[in-house]
């Protein structure tokens, strides 16, 4: 046994672990952009991490195996099943399965794990965590001026500042009636189109001259990469730059005008009806019409907009950039309606939780600072025969509100000390013999008595004055508290909150 090859302890490629801290503070995150959800009256839905492929969209590479992008098993019926790769589609599935009973419109939203089988990369992960809310059952753009408003204030409840965000709108229509304009239309040219869009996005990294040669034959890098372009005309590249690299106005409006075709106009006329509305509401500040954005996903039919955070951080070449999206999404008309006989309109937005978290970490938002929760109170066992009794006592925490645990080691009272410590624990509370046969314990703030420490000249000191520690009854008076309310008030002064204890009949 002792020469057998011990398995390796490793996870796979672009998964990662998440630590407490992290935990906690993803659902402190989560929980402030809940709230907002439920004020604007949105309700939670789950659906499965597994959906049948064929649900997921047309849009999956048509293969024997559709694993590329996805990952994918088979059933025992032999049907095609694959993992979630974002929260949209399943929504779509659900909404339709439930239309005959669901509120129309129909406000929901919904947070989880979703899945996509590509290479990792730095920052770039097969799971991942999305926060979705989607307005189902109505093609008013006065639902997708709402989103974009609930998007800025919750980017707002997660402690980012205004100035720091901006939401930004565009419409696929427009997208559209720009394709149709050059000659682009049709499905012999959807590989051209996909090229054109993919150098828009480039806007903000590459800027103008950048995308031009995007456009065009190609853009080759400071390293010698060269990436080829969509190949258009100089004819052609003209007013794809003048729609992205003119700023909204009146004065662009007119000139589009003039250039499209009716899905075009219908897409400028939302676009207006949407900055209208978005200025009644007095968000005029924090959403913006953009001509440059362009979500990749094909499902879109309509408005599409984004989250960009707008303040500058190092990247991992020590570059200064902006931080940029953190989250987005848009219509999609055609995504419920595959399921049912009748059009279903729909629209709704995704926030990335990983990267506004990371947003989140750079700029110190307090919403991470009030995460960081404290550990548990910890009971020290001094006397292994007295395990019930310090149970005993751990209970009585417990019932209080206090998370509180008994240390279940084997060590002495200086490793059971540092265990506390490394559980980030307020306080731990003492009873040897000679507290126990007095009907007191010994309650040591931790982190009080870590200030103190600073004070004093040698360990032997600190020991001899046993600073932040008091002794406490067990059982209180009207003029003495008792270790509960010691220990209670310990844990509130270093910003815990009493947990309601569970209701027991």
């Amino acid at each position: 046994m002792a020469n057998e090859a011990r398995l390796k302890a490793r996870k796979p490629r672009g998964f990662v672990d998440r630590g407490p801290d992290d935990v906690k503070a993803t659902e402190a995150m989560l929980a402030a952009i809940r709230a907002v959800y439920e004020l604007y009256g949105f309700e939670a839905v789950e659906t499965p991490l597994v959906e049948y492929t064929d649900a997921l969209g047309k849009f999956l590479p048509d293969q024997d195996r559709p694993n590329e992008g996805v990952f994918s098993l088979q059933d025992d019926d032999e049907q095609w099943m694959s993992l979630r790769y974002d929260l949209t589609a399943p929504l779509a599935r659900y909404a339709a399965e439930n239309w005959a009973v669901l509120p129309k419109p129909y406000r929901s939203y919904r947070c989880g794990w979703v899945f996509r089988n590509e290479k990792p990369g730095p920052g770039r992960f097969r799971q991942f965590m999305q926060f979705d809310a989607d307005t189902v059952g109505t093609g008013s753009v006065a639902a997708d001026a709402e989103i974009c408003m609930m998007m800025a204030d919750a980017m707002e409840a997660v402690g980012l500042k205004r100035g720091d965000y901006v939401i930004k709108v565009n419409n696929r229509k427009v997208l559209d009636g720009v394709m149709e304009a050059i000659g682009l239309s049709g499905d012999e040219n959807a590989g051209r189109r996909l090229s054109v869009l993919r150098a828009i996005d480039k806007l903000d990294k590459f800027g103008p001259d950048g995308v031009r040669l995007l456009l065009g034959a190609g853009r080759k890098d400071e390293s010698g990469d060269f990436t080829k372009g969509a190949g258009l005309t100089d004819e052609q590249i003209e007013p794809v730059l003048m729609f992205v690299g003119e700023p909204w106005s009146a004065d662009l409006v007119t000139k589009l005008t003039a250039l499209f075709a009716e899905r075009g106009v219908e897409g400028l006329r939302e676009l207006q009806d949407i900055e209208a509305l978005v200025a009644a509401g007095g968000y005029s500040d924090r959403i913006r019409i953009d001509p440059s954005v362009v979500r990749g996903l094909e499902y879109y039919t309509g408005p599409v907009y984004e989250a960009e955070l707008t303040f500058e951080v190092p990247n991992d070449d020590g570059q200064i950039v902006r931080f940029g999206s953190v989250g987005g999404g848009g219509r999609y008309d055609g995504l419920v309606s595959r399921f049912l006989p009748e059009p279903v309109p729909a629209t709704g937005f995704s926030i990335g939780v990983s990267r506004l978290m990371s947003a989140l970490k750079a700029v110190n938002s307090p919403i991470l600072a009030d995460a960081a929760d404290l550990g548990p109170v910890v009971v020290l066992v001094m006397d292994k025969d007295q395990a019930g009794n310090y149970l005993n006592l751990t209970k009585q925490l417990r019932d209080a509100g206090i998370p509180a645990e008994m240390y279940l080691g084997s060590s002495g009272m200086k490793a059971q000390m540092k265990y506390a410590d490394r559980r980030k624990s307020p306080c731990v509370v003492i009873q040897g013999s000679n507290e126990r046969e007095a009907g007191v314990v010994q309650i040591k703030d931790l982190i009080e008595g870590a200030k103190a420490a600073e004070a004093y000249k040698s360990n032997a000191d600190y020991k001899a004055a046993r600073p932040a520690q008091v002794e406490a009854p067990l059982v209180g008076t009207a003029e003495t508290p008792g270790f509960v309310e010691v220990v209670a008030d310990i844990w509130q002064s270093h910003g815990g909150i009493l947990r309601k204890p569970a209701a027991r009949s």
